[in-house]
């Protein structure tokens, strides 16, 4: 029997975008996020407060959650992307404003806590493992998803050899970008404010190529049918699937790295993060074993 897995190609569905945004202050990143539909708006510097961004999020039919209800803590992020996910709402877009704070905020905790054992980056590690779970709770989200972050400088070197800055990037996890399909520079020209494309999966949006920042190109260029589209759920492994799951791994004696293999496959935490079909597929790879 053949070992190779490879099926024939297939018309995938096509997905709602999955993005970074980042740029200096002031540009229009966050007026231009809340221009979406529906939009769950995370704001983790209490920044979109002001009375023209709450009614630019209210006219969206969107909510809030700010710094006061824990915007700001890596868990309660993640505990709202894996709610949006499986629980039944109205939403279309999730925003987190800016992925840039807890990202920083994290480190800084670990570096303080750490003191002077912090070497080699080690105050880097709990944001980078936070920031890996948020990502796969984004793979497992059919909403449109918006990463605001602020800027920093990227560095190089130039013909001499010298240290030099070469351009700017997103100031956040350096993995982010490549896990999603679109990277966005933001930048204003006087009263115009533009979008520079800085890394695309997408045909629509060719790597170096800027267009107008408001939401009627964005969604022309992507697609309007499939930004507004209304959000599917996960549905869950039922409380008797992971019973039998873990009844058949015990007897079976599976090893962790094969069960570690399984979770990362679903971009599940854990196996009640299975969905229902995920959940019978292994139960019932697992008793073919048995017989």
């Amino acid at each position: 029997m053949s070992k190779l897995k490879a099926k024939n190609p297939q018309t995938a569905e096509p997905r709602k975008p999955q993005m970074v945004i980042y740029g200096p202050s002031g540009v229009g990143k966050t007026w231009f996020s809340l221009s979406f539909p529906l939009v769950y708006y995370i704001d983790t510097e209490g920044g979109a407060s002001r009375a023209h961004y709450m009614e630019r999020l209210k006219r969206s039919g969107g909510s809030y959650l700010g710094p006061e209800e824990g915007a700001n803590d890596f868990n309660t992020i993640i505990e709202q992307f894996k709610a949006l996910s499986t629980e039944k709402h109205q939403y279309k877009t999730v925003v987190v404003d800016s992925i840039t704070k807890p990202f920083l905020t994290s480190i800084a905790n670990e570096g303080e806590r750490l003191g002077d054992k912090n070497a080699f980056g080690a105050d880097k590690k709990p944001a980078i493992q936070f920031m890996r779970r948020l990502i796969a709770a984004v793979h497992r989200l059919d909403m449109n998803v918006i990463f605001v972050a602020h800027e920093k400088a990227e560095w190089g070197q130039d013909g001499s050899g010298q240290r030099v800055e070469v351009g700017k990037v997103a100031d956040t996890y350096d993995k982010l970008i490549y896990e999603l399909d679109l990277a966005l520079q933001i930048s204003k020209r006087g009263p115009q404010r533009l979008a520079t494309i800085k890394k695309s999966r997408l045909i629509g949006f060719p790597e170096a190529e800027q267009f107008k920042l408001d939401y009627p190109e964005f969604a022309e260029r992507y697609g309007k049918d499939i930004i507004e589209k209304d959000v599917s759920q996960i549905v869950l492994a039922s409380a008797e699937q992971v019973a039998e799951i873990i009844r058949l791994v015990d007897l079976l004696k599976i090893d962790k790295e094969t069960t570690e293999k399984w979770l990362e496959k679903a971009n599940a935490e854990n196996f009640s993060e299975f969905n229902t079909e995920q959940a019978n597929k292994i139960i019932e790879s697992l008793k073919s074993k048995i017989k």
